[in-house]
């Protein structure tokens, strides 16, 4: 090795280690990783089937994307990190430029890249002299996941860390059409909990040990599945180009799991992916970091005039249950003598659709969470569920009880309440701006029971004028006369803007949804007095209606129906929107 050409290797060395500085730097900035891959890092997760020895061959320069224990000491395009490098580096230099040559690298060959077993600085040399092969003794490794030179890093890293969940749940065997990529790379692991945690429920509702093929199949086809075909469905994945379907899976996981905690109550996967494809489709660019908190404020209605009518309704379809409606039922409990007959009726109702009650406390303070009395309205709650044998779940929050109703309807399917957190109510005054707000804002049907429950609401009478409320109304009708095997009438009160023609279309679906022995009456105008009287002399139990037919305003200034209704009705009213 002659000095002149050792010096001039010098001077390339410090040249290479400035430009693996910036990039080092440039990596810091952006967040793009640009280190070697470590070959035990990739090849453990790989699970190799076979090993083939190659020899000699020339392979590309370019599909060397890692190192066997050098992975550290240089970037991804091999320049050097560590200026401890500089003597081994310049003689491999010098070397060449003496013409002397080198002999051939050792590398790991995985599918189209290559892992070097020996002469890093050999290939650091030659990438820095523009050479765009070199001559390597090959070791094939043999795995089932391919590997491109393409692949960056981090998708390298992804595909191995698949390959690991796949040996390890055997997925692909049970399953070959199954695709369960992530570019969250480090989430495999969150998919493995949740097979074990199926695994564990399997295993307590057979009465013994569930296999693993069980819970992999079992989590597969009745976990993982029906929230990916909702996902389809909810059409969430065109806001994520650069994410698989996998990848939702986890983050709507993360995101229900951080709802959950916020609401003190558990959500059905599928309800938590219905209620959060809106959210998904106003902010993609937030969602990735949104925060369980700031996520019930996006999907919770806080307009003034609440949700678009009908927006329940679509939601329920989506989740293609047609044989119950009402799977969750919020109430309200302060614990009042007037919140434990409300919740005598509710209970009642809860029984009827097989649905769960979700409670909830309203408090003042973060003080009084740790009250004996919330305790005791606790106790009091799920000791009335189970002599009933409901299912309920109790959560205490800090606020004004109306709001936090409203926040939390929209994730269940009904609220109920007897409206006593709205004040005294004097005769023909509205409503205190507290029911006002429920009623106006409430994203789904609200039950207004009496103080004491003892109606068995088998007869009902609806009000349809053909507005969309009282579509959505009408869709309800259908649904309780069916299922709930009640009496059912309707009436329409002729006016400037109604007529015989709303009885008509009430009529036509009814009969299309197979709901015959229905009585259709018109009556005249005053509305609310019509209604009214015509629910005394049909001897109706339940009233169902549209909400509000005024925006906020308005209806300052000329009340509503359903005001009238609510304050002289003695009798349950179910509010649809």
């Amino acid at each position: 090795m002659s000095e002149q050409s050792y010096i001039q290797a010098i001077r390339d060395f410090r040249y290479a280690r400035r430009e693996a500085a910036v990039k080092q730097l440039l990596a810091r900035i952006t967040g793009k990783p640009n280190d070697l891959l470590a070959y035990n890092e990739i090849s453990n997760k790989l699970h190799a089937t076979d090993t083939i020895e190659h020899g000699l061959q020339e392979i590309p320069i370019d599909s060397i994307v890692g190192s066997v224990g050098r992975a550290k000491d240089f970037t991804r395009d091999f320049l050097p990190k560590r200026d401890s490098d500089g003597e081994r580096w310049a003689r491999v230099k010098a070397a060449v430029l003496d013409m002397k040559g080198w002999p051939p690298i050792e590398v790991y060959q995985i599918d189209e890249v290559y892992f070097v077993k020996d002469g890093n600085h050999r290939v650091s040399v030659a990438r820095q002299l523009g050479t765009s092969t070199i001559s390597a003794i090959v070791t094939e490794i043999q795995t089932n996941m391919p590997l491109s030179p393409e692949d960056k890093p981090t998708e390298i890293i992804c595909k191995a860390n698949y390959a690991d969940f796949l040996a390890r749940t055997q997925l692909d065997g049970y399953r070959p059409d199954a695709n369960i990529y992530l570019t969250f790379c480090n989430q495999y692991q969150t998919l493995f909990a949740q097979v074990k945690s199926y695994q564990q429920i399997l295993t307590e509702a057979q009465g013994r040990p569930a296999t693993d093929a069980e819970a992999v199949v079992g989590w597969y086809d009745n976990v993982y599945m029906p929230v990916i075909l909702l996902i389809r469905e909810q059409g969430i994945l065109h806001n994520f180009p650069e994410r698989t379907e996998a990848d939702l899976y986890v983050l709507l996981s993360e995101r229900r799991e951080e709802i959950e905690t916020a609401l003190g109550w558990q959500i059905d996967a599928k309800t938590a992916v219905v209620n959060l494809a809106p959210a998904f489709d106003r902010a993609p660019q937030n969602m990735l970091s949104r925060l369980g908190g700031r996520l019930m404020e996006v999907v919770a209605p806080g307009l003034e005039d609440g949700p678009p009518v009908g927006f329940w309704r679509e939601q329920r379809e989506a989740l293609h249950r047609a044989d119950v409606l009402f799977d969750d039922i919020l109430v309200s409990l302060q614990g009042t003598e007037a919140d434990w007959h409300l919740l005598d009726g509710v209970i009642e109702v809860a029984k009827r659709e097989n649905g769960r009650l979700l409670a909830i406390n309203a408090v003042a303070s973060e003080a009084e969470l740790s009250d004996p009395r919330v305790e005791e309205i606790e106790a009091g709650f799920q000791q009335r569920c189970q002599a009933s044998g409901v299912q309920g779940e109790f959560a205490a929050e800090v606020g004004v009880e109306g709001e936090i109703m409203i926040r939390r309807a929209a994730w269940v399917d009904l609220v109920a309440t007897n409206l006593t957190f709205a004040t005294e109510l004097k005769p023909r005054l509205p409503l205190s701006s507290g029911v006002d707000m429920l009623i106006q804002q409430c994203p789904r049907p609200i039950l207004v029971l009496p103080g004491v429950f003892e109606s068995p609401m088998d007869r009902a009478l609806l009000g349809y004028d053909g507005s969309p409320k009282a579509r959505e109304a009408l869709y309800v009708a259908a649904y309780l006369a069916s299922c709930w095997q009640l009496h059912l009438d309707v009436v329409t009160v002729e006016t400037d803007f109604t007529s015989s023609a709303a009885l008509d279309e009430a009529r036509q679906y009814l009969t299309s949804c197979g709901v015959e022995n229905v009585n259709y009456l018109m009556r005249s105008h005053p509305i609310a007095d019509a209604l009214l009287e015509t629910a005394v002399s049909r001897e109706s139990n339940l009233l169902i209606v549209g909400g509000f037919g005024f925006r906020p305003v308005r209806y300052m200034m000329v009340g509503s129906t359903v005001d009238r209704a609510l304050r002289e009705f003695k009798q349950p009213i179910l509010i649809c929107r």
